[in-house]
């Protein structure tokens, strides 16, 4: 599993959802590898983002673009796409929190359903040929709560808005991949788009609300205990740079071959990674000690209970496969945080991080 630096040098990349933790991951990589990368993205969120934290644009100048822009403004987003003029567009720009879909179905509809037609939409005009790949979530699948991992051609589904109108954007997705993309007079044959479902994403720089690692870093940097809604959940954890090297890999198989990688695909852990949240904050604890309780309600809102990937098809079909297991994701992400704690540049920490993956 090798990523070719001489496809991305020079090349013109759009990232929506930059301001994001995995944005702003996706951002550097590609920075250091010498792409010219644009960012549309709606302005970053909270007190501490790994956005501001990293400065790209002052660490990176005239090779780093960012744009605030609304997917769900069509006209906005049309504007933005054409100054970029990219060959390669990862769209990570979501309402990605379950409990806050519950507060907010209707900005969560619009926001992962709407603005990922907005940016189709707004590629159609493109003269150059683009590949596509749109970030959705393992949560799209129709939860059985099964102990196998759920394949690429199983039904789509989802109890709370998020996961809906994920599995929602894949269906829009692919019908207007169906719809628009050929050598019809109605189609344009320049866009090559795919379709990625990634697992539970753990990693330094989170610092967004209602997410388990962020919460138990703040509380053990407070001497406080960490309240687990579900403590006996079952999630595919992996480390932040696992899913972002295979959307890499992916764009760069669509441009080489678009016909046989336009399509969805998962990108989850090695099965063993798939752990229960207590598991995961065990784990971090010995790394950062801490305490927790259980703070389940029956009141809460639904979300599921078991849920892992098969990750066949991208294993035999990109050579991709992660790299790191459960302990080194975890262990890496808490040096992150503690180094960070200790005056150490998250730019710096970032940079350490990704050297290290690529070696492994």
């Amino acid at each position: 599993m090798t990523w070719d630096p001489a496809f991305w040098n020079g090349r013109s990349v759009l990232i929506t959802g930059h301001t994001g933790f995995k944005g702003a991951w996706l951002a550097l990589w590609l920075l250091q590898l010498g792409a010219q990368v644009h960012g549309l993205a709606l302005a970053a969120e909270g007190e501490r983002n790994l956005y501001a934290d990293l400065a790209l644009e002052t660490a990176y100048p005239g090779q780093f673009i960012a744009r605030i822009v609304d997917l769900r403004d069509p006209l906005a987003a049309a504007s933005a796409v054409q100054d970029a003029a990219p060959s390669v567009v990862i769209h990570l720009a979501a309402q990605a929190l379950v409990r806050r879909s519950y507060a907010d179905p209707i900005g969560t509809w619009s926001t992962n359903l709407m603005g990922s037609l907005h940016l189709l939409e707004a590629l159609k005009p493109l003269q150059q040929h683009c590949a596509v790949v749109m970030v959705t979530t393992d949560k799209v699948y129709a939860n059985q709560e099964w102990i196998h991992g759920y394949r690429e051609l199983d039904p789509l589904g989802g109890h709370d808005p998020y996961s809906a109108s994920k599995a929602g954007a894949e269906i829009a997705i692919a019908s207007w991949r169906d719809s628009f993309c050929g050598q019809a007079p109605h189609q344009v044959s320049h866009l090559a788009i795919a379709t990625a479902r990634a697992g539970n994403v753990i990693g330094g720089g989170d610092w967004a609300e209602d997410r388990i690692v962020p919460d138990a870093i703040r509380a053990c940097a407070k001497g406080e205990p960490i309240a687990l809604r579900r403590p006996q959940a079952t999630r595919p954890w992996q480390h932040v740079l696992e899913p972002l090297g295979a959307y890499l890999l992916l764009a760069e198989a669509l441009s080489r071959d678009p016909l046989a990688h336009a399509e969805a695909w998962n990108f989850g852990p090695a099965l063993e990674s798939s752990r229960s949240v207590h598991q995961l904050i065990e784990t971090l604890h010995g790394h950062w000690h801490g305490s927790w309780f259980d703070a389940s309600d029956p009141a809460d809102p639904h979300e599921a209970g078991l849920l892992h990937l098969a990750i066949d098809k991208a294993w035999h079909q990109l050579a991709w496969r992660p790299r790191w297991c459960f302990e080194t994701a975890v262990a890496r992400t808490a040096r992150w945080y503690r180094q960070v704690e200790e005056g150490a540049s998250p730019l710096a920490c970032c940079q350490s991080d990704l050297a290290a993956y690529l070696e492994a």
